[in-house]
């Protein structure tokens, strides 16, 4: 009797500690993922501010993106010494004081460096936050339906944020609203160090040594051929994804499309990805990752070239469809990935297939910034509408191991 009541405090808590962190890293992930995609509605702004071409507003994103991939990795091994919330804490506050000085700068390369210090804030967010969940649920269901509903709630910060950017700038100018983002931004930070202090000084602490240097190596291709087909998988929907918000608002610019209607748009755009990150990650358990990868990137291809050929209104119609079809993909892969690399490579696997996948979205804006300075927005979004349909082959490898 005794040993069962022992067993049964230790699942409580278990329990406390998953709900504490499942919590923590969704409060954060709402509010990073709602930070760089409200960039999307600033874009068309500063281009207007500074007479930019298509080529720099991709750069622009490349600079946000990039730095966000590049220390993907490093900051896997650096919470290795400094311990997982800590660092996310600190990237947290690194991201708000960056979005906070967007409303400082009055010279284009002065931004580029804003959204640089911004990118190296949200870096730790995404393989951190998918670690600690991955360790918190150790079932594999309950584990994927924790990476699906904090991919949705990511996508719930897409939602919101990018919507207040817009009202916000239609009110107040995009240098004020700037400012009080970044001011709602920090109320959020104040949350994470309330729960966070609520961790258990193990959770928080830095690994072990010896998990250190398991970690540090990363998946080998022979050994791992499934995981990396998949990070492949996650490179083109990164890039078509990126690409296809980035050009989205001149697109409806070109409908005669005004900012606040841009930012309801993305919104429309983002709840459907909210809806579709959650409803695939779940659909997967039923019909399969392949089938769900399949008819979620043909969906996407689909919807993109519709967006070309339907009136305004037509968009705002297609707008949710596209967002699902756009969003749900990705929650796919990510709950994928525990499944496919040993328990002690999970936290540098994250970080690999984060990094490649954002290394895409960092470049692919600027090669497509190219293209839409040369052929035009519409036929830039065709070809990306194309480029989504490349990831059917890289499923072939998948198959019996998921």
């Amino acid at each position: 009797m005794e040993g069962d009541s022992v067993q049964s405090e230790k699942n409580n808590q278990g329990k406390s500690w998953a709900l504490r962190t499942f919590w923590f890293v969704n409060l954060a992930h709402f509010l990073h993922d709602g930070f760089t995609d409200m960039l999307y509605v600033f874009f068309p702004v500063w281009q207007t501010q500074w007479a930019l071409s298509f080529a720099q507003v991709g750069l622009f994103k490349m600079l946000i993106s990039g730095s966000t991939a590049l220390f993907q990795i490093p900051s896997g091994l650096l919470a290795e010494r400094a311990g997982r919330v800590r660092l996310l804490l600190a990237g947290t506050a690194v991201t708000c004081l960056a979005v906070g000085l967007f409303g400082w700068m009055n010279q284009p390369w002065l931004l580029g460096l804003v959204l640089v210090l911004s990118g190296i804030g949200s870096s730790v967010q995404h393989p951190l936050s998918s670690s600690l969940i991955s360790d918190a649920y150790t079932e594999v269901k309950a584990r994927r339906t924790a990476l699906s509903a904090f991919n949705f709630v990511g996508d719930i910060g897409k939602l919101v944020l990018p919507a207040a950017a817009a009202f916000l700038i239609s009110g107040f100018g995009w240098y004020s609203a700037s400012r009080l983002l970044a001011v709602c931004g920090l109320t959020v930070l104040c949350g994470l160090v309330f729960i966070a202090s609520g961790f258990k000084q193990t959770i928080a602490a830095p690994l072990p040594k010896e998990m250190s240097a398991k970690n540090g190596v990363l998946p080998g291709w022979k050994e791992h051929r499934a995981f990396w087909s998949l990070a492949g998988i996650g490179v083109l929907d990164s890039g078509v994804r990126m690409a296809f918000l980035t050009f989205f608002p001149f697109l409806l610019q070109e409908k005669r499309c005004d900012v606040t209607a841009v930012g309801f748009a993305l919104s429309l755009i983002f709840a459907g990805g909210a809806t579709g990150k959650l409803v695939c990650g779940v659909l997967a358990t039923r019909i399969g990752i392949l089938r769900s990868v399949i008819l979620t990137e043909g969906l996407t291809a689909l919807c993109i070239a519709g967006m070309t050929a339907v009136p305004l209104r037509g968009a705002f119609f297609l707008a949710p469809l596209l967002g699902l079809a756009l969003n749900g993909t990705s929650s796919v892969l990510y709950g994928s990935v525990p499944e496919l690399v040993p328990d002690e490579r999970r936290s540098q696997a994250f970080s690999v297939f984060y990094t490649a996948s954002m290394g895409s979205g960092a470049i692919t804006p600027s090669l497509f910034g190219l293209l839409g300075d040369a052929a035009g927005v519409r036929w830039t979004i065709l070809i990306v509408a194309f480029i989504a349909l490349a990831t059917l082959p890289l499923t072939l490898p998948l198959r019996g191991k998921l």
